[in-house]
């Protein structure tokens, strides 16, 4: 979510630099702080560890640790490390900050870091859409931290719930030192964070999760299901097809619906393309991604950025 514009007195706390978002409260500790650009595919001037003082927003966290420029009275990041947002070859780019891998619901100076928080900026086209609602390259959160401080109750809900896929999945969070309880499909969500496993015919029942078949104006994720579950096409950012995945294929990604808790598929066009996609469950082959498609031993980001050949 780009930065909102803020109130009277955090604008003049933007311009003092040093007090900016500070309050009285104790340092969070283990955040990450990640910017990128072209959705996760290029880091811009890695900090490993990030400085803090005191309680920090978002906005101040970014001030201490990078160069920001901002517009409109300091309400919106304008550049950071010099790559500002505008259009580039006729098409609009931004900056845009997901908080554990959720796009945040207020402005980056009205948002509190909390201990644990993987806060990630990315500067983007965003001419398919400029609601992204979550990405799943922050894993493992949100499953490990949760939002806004609290952590919330994880269920993995599968159409097959001893088949290896859903193992798989279980397993992963598990490792990630994140309880996991294993239910059917359609168990309902509300503040649960749900991880639907299965092949597209078994998870496309939720709505939330049918928005993929639209593309990224609907849901926020650069890839489109046709209704039977039989091919997965990967979006370029202009909302292009540059390829498109048949028997085999695997698909992970995560989108929101208002205040629900973020949903994540792990899914597929057959059972093999299930399992692909639980195999890449894990930090290494997530990291730094909005989200992934799995065919043959691949596991390409999405949005794809170049042509990549046609059917498979």
């Amino acid at each position: 979510m780009r930065a909102l514009p803020l109130q009277v007195a955090l604008l003049a706390c933007i311009a003092a630099l040093a007090g900016c978002g500070l309050g009285a409260g104790p340092a969070p500790t283990a955040v990450k702080l990640l910017v990128t650009s072209d959705f996760g595919a290029r880091a811009i001037d890695p900090v490993a560890s990030p400085v803090i003082r005191g309680q920090e927003t978002v906005m101040s966290l970014l001030l201490r640790n990078h160069h920001v420029t901002t517009r409109f009275g300091g309400g919106f990041v304008q550049s950071i490390e010099g790559l500002a947002g505008g259009t580039e070859g006729g098409r609009p780019v931004d900056w845009f900050y997901y908080v554990n891998g959720v796009e945040a619901p207020e402005g980056a100076a009205a948002t509190n870091v909390h201990p644990g928080d993987h806060i990630w900026w990315d500067h983007h086209d965003w001419s398919q859409t400029a609601h992204t609602p979550a990405v799943v390259g922050s894993f493992p959160e949100p499953f490990l931290n949760g939002l806004a401080g609290k952590r919330l109750p994880v269920r993995v809900e599968c159409a097959d719930a001893t088949g290896r896929a859903c193992r798989t999945v279980a397993e992963r969070l598990r490792h990630a030192h994140v309880p996991a309880a294993i239910a059917a499909i359609g168990a309902g969500g509300g503040k649960t964070l749900r991880v639907m496993v299965g092949p597209w015919t078994a998870v496309r029942a939720e709505p939330g999760i049918r928005g993929i078949e639209k593309g990224p104006a609907t849901s926020g994720v650069y890839a489109r299901v046709t209704s039977e579950g039989s091919s997965i096409s990967l979006l370029d950012p202009d909302g292009k097809t540059v390829r498109t995945l048949a028997a085999g294929a695997g698909l992970i990604a995560a989108t929101r619906q208002e205040e629900d808790a973020p949903l994540w598929v792990v899914t597929g066009t057959d059972a093999s393309g299930v399992e692909a996609a639980a195999q890449a469950f894990d930090q290494s082959s997530l990291e730094n991604r909005f989200a992934v498609a799995t065919m043959a031993g691949q596991t390409i980001s999405l949005p794809a950025l170049a042509a990549t050949g046609t059917s498979e």
